[in-house]
């Protein structure tokens, strides 16, 4: 019974005194308050747990989301579902945790709102439904860089997935959208069509110099010529024929 009793003590006493760091993970001891320069990227971390333990954070790329508004250079303010890739530098994991904690998302997301707002407040809100989105979301990111990096926290970058124009000015936007899409087919067409022409043309000038050529080539011997060519063709012939001619030269005639 007392070595039961010692073996589950000692079980319980090696089970709470021992952290499994897992892949992703780094581990930081913590002892009476201290934190410890020390990282532990995988594998078991030992500690007293009487007078320490370890604090485990994740040095994978994440992904913050967020719903918020962000003002336009109108005045107009749009509201946008934003993602946030990021990840923790693993040497500088103790001085994040020193600086902003566990909690180190709430700065993030504060960050982004200061950085956001600075940027979108100089485009327009069409600007965030068109072409100028990258621009916005690489401006956002770096500018969170120049506060965060240094810290340890990388911004991978930032992806706005959402936008919510107000109604009349959605409604406006796909109105030019749909204009610039039509302009864009009919000067399709119009390409096509002139293309054709060209093509009718140069059809027409190659017909028009081959009859020009066949004209100018044809005279009254040549026509003889061939006039006896074709007789001395039908001439070779076993069935019956007739040849009308007008009696001095050797012409078919109608």
């Amino acid at each position: 019974m007392i070595r039961t009793i010692t073996f589950s003590f000692l079980s319980a006493v090696l089970f709470t005194n021992c952290a499994i760091v897992r892949p992703g993970e780094v581990g930081v001891r913590q002892k009476l308050g201290k934190l410890s320069d020390e990282v532990t990227s995988q594998g078991p971390v030992f500690f007293n747990p009487f007078t320490s333990k370890v604090i485990k954070a994740s040095v994978q790329t994440n992904d913050l989301e967020l719903n918020l508004s962000l003002p336009s250079k109108e005045g107009l303010s749009i509201l946008t579902q934003v993602s946030i890739l990021y990840r923790l530098e693993q040497a500088k994991v103790p001085t994040i945790i020193r600086t902003y904690g566990l909690g180190y998302e709430n700065i993030i997301s504060n960050v982004f709102r200061s950085a956001a707002a600075d940027v979108s407040s100089n485009f327009f809100a069409k600007d965030m439904h068109s072409g100028m989105r990258a621009t916005i979301e690489a401006e956002i990111s770096a500018k969170m860089a120049e506060i965060l990096n240094k810290q340890g926290i990388v911004i991978e970058s930032v992806l706005m997935k959402s936008i919510q124009l107000p109604d009349g000015l959605a409604k406006s936007v796909e109105r030019k959208l749909q204009a610039e899409q039509d302009a864009m087919r009919m000067e399709f067409v119009l390409q096509q069509e002139k293309l054709e022409a060209e093509r009718k043309i140069i059809e027409a000038k190659g017909t028009r110099d081959s009859q020009k050529i066949l004209s100018e080539g044809l005279n009254n011997d040549i026509i003889r010529l061939r006039s006896i060519e074709a007789f001395q063709e039908l001439s070779k012939s076993q069935n019956s024929k007739i040849i009308i001619t007008d009696g001095k030269t050797p012409m078919l005639i109608d």
